[in-house]
C-alpha cells in the first residue's frame, strides 16, 4: 500500500467512527477546512474518503453546497431495518441450503456460550456486539460476500439507535416466559432443520419487534445530541 492510500485509508476509517457516532448532527453541512486540520489530511485524500462515504450511506453530497451529515429520522430508521429483514432473510435462506452441519453447530455453541453473558450484561454496547456477532455469522453462512458487506454496513448505520434502543431495554434483560425459546435460538432451530420458511418468518418477526420501537429512539437521540447529558 503507497503512502497515499494509506492516509486515504486512516481518514477513512476516522470519518466513518465520526459518522457511524453521529459527531456530525444530522443533515449538518461538512466543514472540509476544519476536518483537514483536525485530521492532519491533505484535501485530496479527505475528499476520497468523504467521497466513498457518501457512497455507503453515511453522508451526502449537494452540488454546489458540499458534504453533510446523514439524516436521523424516524423514516431513515424504518428504511434501515426493512433493508436489513431483505438482507439476513435472503441470507438465512441460502444458508439452509448451504451451511454445513458442522458450521450450524459452531453457530450454536456460540450462542449457548453468550446468551447467558447477554442476559446478564450491563453495558449495551456489550450487548450489541454480541448480537451483531451472531447475525454477522448467520449471513456468513450463506456464503455471499455481497450480503455480508450489506450487513455491515446497515448495522454501521444503524448502530446508534440500537444502541439507545438496548439501553433502554436494559432495565427487562432476560425477562422471558419460562421454557420459552429465545428469538435467537428460534432461528438457530429452524435452520438446523433446512426450514426456511420457520426461519425467515422468525428472522422477520425478530428484527421487526425491534424496528417498532425505532420513532421513540430517534427521539431519545436527538434529545441526546443537541442536550447533551452531564
Amino acid at each position: 500500500m503507497s503512502k497515499q492510500q494509506s492516509n486515504v485509508s486512516r481518514v477513512y476509517a476516522a470519518l466513518r467512527q465520526m459518522a457511524a457516532d453521529f459527531a456530525f448532527m444530522p443533515d449538518q453541512r461538512i466543514n472540509e477546512s476544519a476536518l483537514s486540520k483536525q485530521l492532519g489530511a491533505s484535501r485530496t485524500p479527505l475528499r476520497e474518503a468523504l467521497n466513498q462515504l457518501v457512497a455507503e450511506g453515511f453522508l451526502t453530497f449537494q452540488n454546489n453546497r458540499g458534504f453533510f451529515c446523514r439524516s436521523l429520522t424516524p423514516k431513515y430508521i424504518q428504511d434501515l431495518y426493512e433493508a436489513r429483514v431483505a438482507v439476513e432473510c435472503e441470507a438465512l435462506r441460502l444458508s439452509c441450503r448451504r451451511a454445513s452441519d458442522g458450521d450450524i453447530a459452531e453457530l450454536g455453541a456460540y450462542l449457548q456460550h453468550t446468551e447467558a453473558e447477554y442476559e446478564n450484561a450491563d453495558d449495551p454496547a456489550e450487548r450489541l456486539d454480541m448480537d451483531e456477532t451472531f447475525h454477522m455469522r448467520l449471513v456468513l453462512l450463506s456464503g455471499n460476500g455481497e450480503l455480508e458487506r450489506s450487513l455491515r454496513s446497515l448495522n454501521d448505520r444503524i448502530r446508534y439507535i440500537r444502541l439507545i434502543d438496548l439501553q433502554r431495554m436494559r432495565d427487562k434483560a432476560g425477562v422471558r416466559v419460562p421454557g420459552e425459546l429465545s428469538a435467537h435460538s428460534r432461528i438457530l432451530l429452524a435452520l438446523a432443520g433446512r426450514d426456511a420458511a420457520a426461519a425467515e418468518a422468525a428472522m422477520r418477526g425478530h428484527i421487526e419487534k425491534r424496528r417498532e420501537a425505532a420513532t421513540d429512539a430517534v427521539r431519545i437521540a436527538f434529545s441526546q445530541l443537541y442536550v447533551p447529558q452531564d
